[in-house]
């Protein structure tokens, strides 16, 4: 008898797919809109189940966690729903999409305003900031744009830690430990390895890579591969 394939096992949430909490302890979110002011960065630290640092922001009364911005510092003051006297924000700041000039590079976006940051929070991620209308400000994030409502608030400049991938990790143990922080299953079996009865892709000797385009109405046990692709073949 066959086996559940990957997708199904995650689904089904058994304690080897379960993220455990004591990865994600530290919530990440904004301040309440209605509070502005200067803030001040109160402490720089790692966590593990994250791939940026984090940061202890404090204003008024109010602490918060949100992802480090490359350049910043213990002590750093920055902008919180409110624009410098200048005019120009700088590394760090969370203000409004409206509030923040064509060419800006932004993180850790609100889909919503107020429901805290959604968009591009792993580290050394950025999206640019383009044209803006009645209808909303658009994003660049690499070759796609979207448009978002104009009170979203984000953070000015690029999430640190963009050369954690740079260091090879060289020793399985250490690709264990990593994936283990953050409560995700390793190593993973290539589907084209395993049997015919555990995966729709097995049973092949050798690489003989199968269709990988799932049928619309395909079950979830071979709901596997490309699903509904908008195009099939090479792109030319």
């Amino acid at each position: 008898m066959g086996k559940r394939i990957t997708q199904q096992a995650r689904g089904r949430g058994s304690l080897t797919f379960r993220v455990r909490p004591r990865a994600y302890k530290y919530k990440i979110t904004y301040p309440k809109l209605k509070t502005s002011g200067k803030g001040r960065i109160v402490k720089l630290f790692n966590s593990l189940g994250h791939s940026a640092p984090l940061i202890k922001v404090k204003i008024k009364e109010e602490i918060f966690i949100i992802p480090a911005a490359s350049g910043i510092y213990e002590g750093q003051e920055i902008m919180i729903n409110e624009q410098r006297e200048n005019k120009i924000p700088e590394i760090g700041d969370i203000l409004k999409l409206k509030n923040i000039p064509q060419g800006t590079k932004i993180f850790n976006i609100e889909s919503v305003p107020g429901m805290g940051g959604k968009y591009l929070r792993s580290a050394g991620c950025h999206a640019l900031v383009l044209v803006k209308d009645e209808k909303g400000v658009e994003i660049a994030i690499n070759r796609k744009k979207i448009k978002l409502n104009e009170n979203c608030r984000v953070i000015v400049g690029t999430a640190a830690g963009e050369g954690r991938l740079i260091k090879p990790i060289i020793k399985a143990g250490k690709k264990h430990h990593m994936m283990l922080s953050k409560g995700r299953k390793w190593h993973r079996t290539s589907p084209v390895k395993v049997n015919a009865v555990d995966h729709p892709f097995g049973g092949g000797r050798g690489k003989r890579i199968k269709s990988k385009i799932a049928k619309r109405n395909a079950p979830p046990g071979k709901k596997v591969g490309h699903l509904r692709p908008s195009r099939t073949g090479k792109r030319k």
